[in-house]
């Protein structure tokens, strides 16, 4: 029987990783000029594909990786490399400079609900290590059923501040969106490389 304390700890523990609330800005950023319609369903898109990646490391874990030779610092080294290419784009406006002239469409290319969305930002090192901690605290069919339905009620929230982005770029107006856009884009590119050295300190090349 799963205790009370380990899912509470749980839920707090996956929620400050994913960090619905700082990615809500992170999202409203990415999807810049986009209708409600198309930012519902990257949205939508993301989070199934965010479930779907954590379940899969939830139910193997460590040897998802290590069955093709990747380690978790390896991993976290590459996670923080695309991030910063998308910290790029935010802060030179590549993202905003191609869709002005796309129109309503979004090119595949530039649709952000699998990368940087669902990776690194939703299935990033820090929650594909939580939830292979938490799974393995409780192994078996019950330990990974409740960290799943943990995982989805975390992801349901993001979901619901996602839904009001919308209303909080017209409060913002454009020059607000593209003042926001630039300083998150700073946020993003030293969170990635906070990635990088953290996946350096593992292998020993930096402090």
């Amino acid at each position: 029987m799963i205790d009370t304390a380990f899912l509470i700890t749980s839920f707090v523990t996956l929620f400050v990783i994913i960090d619905p609330i700082g990615l809500m800005p992170v999202f409203l950023a990415l999807t810049q000029g986009m209708t409600s319609k198309q930012r519902r369903a990257i949205a939508i898109r993301a989070s199934i594909t965010g479930i779907g990646i954590l379940a899969v490391f939830a139910l193997f874990g460590e040897s998802v990786l290590g069955f093709i030779g990747i380690s978790m610092p390896a991993f976290r080294v590459a996670g923080g490399i695309l991030l910063f290419l998308t910290a790029l784009d935010m802060l030179f406006e590549r993202r905003t400079a191609r869709r002005q002239h796309q129109g309503d469409e979004i090119a595949p290319e530039d649709d952000p609900s699998v990368f940087p969305m669902a990776i690194p930002l939703i299935a990033g090192p820090g929650s594909i290590a939580t939830v292979i901690l938490l799974t393995g605290q409780h192994p078996g069919i019950e330990g990974f059923a409740s960290v799943m339905a943990i995982v989805v009620a975390v992801i349901a929230l993001m979901l619901g501040m996602f839904s009001i982005s919308g209303a909080l770029e017209r409060l913002l107006g454009p020059v607000g969106i593209n003042v926001a856009t630039r300083l998150l884009g700073m946020l993003l590119a030293a969170l990635s490389v906070q990635f990088v050295l953290d996946g350096l300190s593992a292998f020993g090349f930096a402090s």
